[in-house]
């Protein structure tokens, strides 16, 4: 499935996307922030891409002006164990490189992908979460229109919830 925005195309990831992947992975202000390890290295970044980033509904967040992936975005079964979601919620997942902070590009891809989830998947709650401290998430999921619901008390996470009707709307 490949999703595009103005300026984006979601699409899988695939391994020749490993030096793109590598390249902002590697920024210890990128991973930590989002509960993963910096990368070490192309062929980690490609480990990490076959592994984990292979998901379904798990998109690169590609620049369409110049085609490199600079972030990703995904879909999940909400890993929340506290709370009872709905059979039909997911929870978004998202992280982008550094030179790419601060330019709406995580909320254009989210819209998107959440547009999706309810006109496609039949989502009728989304969850989200991020690190205590990880303000830039937290302003992301605000735009979002996400509210806080709780945190964490066994870890650092703050967990936000928002819901939705089936509308499609963002």
């Amino acid at each position: 499935m490949v999703i595009e925005t103005e300026r984006l195309i979601l699409r899988p990831w695939e391994d020749s996307d490993a030096e793109a992947l590598y390249k902002y992975a590697s920024d210890p202000e990128v991973g930590p922030a989002a509960g993963w390890p910096v990368h070490t290295s192309v062929q980690m970044s490609r480990e990490v891409i076959r592994d984990v980033l292979s998901a379904p509904e798990t998109y690169a967040i590609v620049l369409r002006e110049t085609a490199e992936p600079v972030g990703s975005i995904g879909l999940m079964k909400p890993r929340l164990q506290d709370v009872a979601p709905t059979d039909r919620a997911l929870e978004l997942g998202y992280w982008i490189g550094k030179p790419y902070w601060g330019r709406g590009l995580v909320p254009e891809a989210a819209q998107a992908v959440i547009a999706r989830a309810f006109s496609d998947l039949g989502c009728d709650q989304f969850w989200c979460a991020h690190y205590d401290g990880n303000r830039k998430s937290a302003r992301v999921q605000e735009k979002l229109g996400f509210v806080p619901h709780h945190v964490e008390d066994h870890g650092r996470v703050e967990h936000w919830q928002v819901y939705r009707g089936c509308s499609g709307h963002a």
